[in-house]
């Protein structure tokens, strides 16, 4: 699997948590999805994206968007 595909991955399972936390918890989990949704909206223009970072220092395969 590509860095790429890693980072959508863990953007999709974060965000489905935050809307179930929020749901059941507290609605200020929704914070979490504004935060996750914000740092992908700016990893598309800049390409700098944290997470992708860290993958490619543990040996991920990179992809097209994070190489």
């Amino acid at each position: 699997m590509s860095i790429d595909r890693m980072v959508f991955a863990f953007g999709g399972f974060v965000v489905l948590i935050s809307v179930a936390l929020s749901n059941y918890h507290n609605p200020n989990w929704m914070w979490l999805t504004v935060f996750v949704g914000a740092n992908m909206f700016q990893a598309a223009f800049t390409k700098f994206c944290p997470l992708a970072m860290i993958l490619k220092k543990l040996g991920a395969s990179p992809g097209k968007a994070f190489s």
